[in-house]
């Protein structure tokens, strides 16, 4: 059964607050983004698995601990989740890079699937998709969708503010994925934008309308 984890750290506590600002410009929303996304990317890999090798130190011989080689790799849904990738990478250089993109049919408003570039083992990673916003839930869903179709077993989904609405979404229909924000906005709005969210997270970033 997937978890819900919602970061209260107070370094990504302050810096949100600023992404939330709406004098906060292009620059500056881009790089706490990136910081953001960085100190996440601390959290999420809490549980990576260790190994035990030996060592020999400039005063002595020791046992360390280093990561066991477990395989990552990190998705952003297109566009707006592009935006942390860099953040991770930071923390985590060895993860391969995919692409998942989607658009809105805009007469059923359901999120089709137009682009997907993976790691050739698919099989053998943990994925980390990632996005700034979890409003309704469908594009997550139906990126969550792309990855199982192609193999990906393990897969957990990043993301800055999410609605309620959005984590139930995800909860009901991938019950094996766990979610990790930085903050559990109060609701969406009439027109599916999270309340009080942070805006558009693609267009604040690339300085689109």
């Amino acid at each position: 059964m997937g978890k819900v984890y919602v970061f209260d750290h107070p370094l990504i506590q302050h810096k949100l607050t600023h992404i939330r600002d709406v004098q906060t410009g292009t620059k500056d929303f881009r790089e706490l983004v990136d910081e953001v996304a960085t100190l996440m990317a601390f959290e999420i890999t809490r549980d990576l698995p260790m190994e035990e090798i030996d060592l020999k130190t400039p005063v002595s011989e020791t046992k360390g601990k280093i990561l066991s080689g477990k395989k990552l790799a990190i998705v952003p849904i297109l566009r707006a989740g592009i935006g942390m990738v860099d953040g991770i990478l930071k923390m985590i250089p060895a993860a391969k890079v995919g692409h998942v993109g989607l658009y809105r049919d805009p007469e059923t408003l359901k999120p089709i699937e137009y682009y997907v570039k993976l790691p050739s083992d698919v099989e053998e990673r943990d994925f980390i998709l990632v996005d700034p916003m979890l409003a309704t839930g469908g594009s997550a869903v139906e990126a969550i969708n792309s990855l199982k179709k192609r193999g990906a077993k393990n897969i957990k989904f990043l993301c800055l503010v999410a609605a309620p609405e959005g984590v139930e979404e995800i909860k009901k229909e991938h019950d094996d994925v766990d979610i990790y924000i930085a903050a559990l906005d109060e609701k969406l709005n009439e027109k599916g934008y999270i309340v009080p969210g942070l805006g558009d997270a693609g267009d604040r970033l690339f300085g689109t309308k």
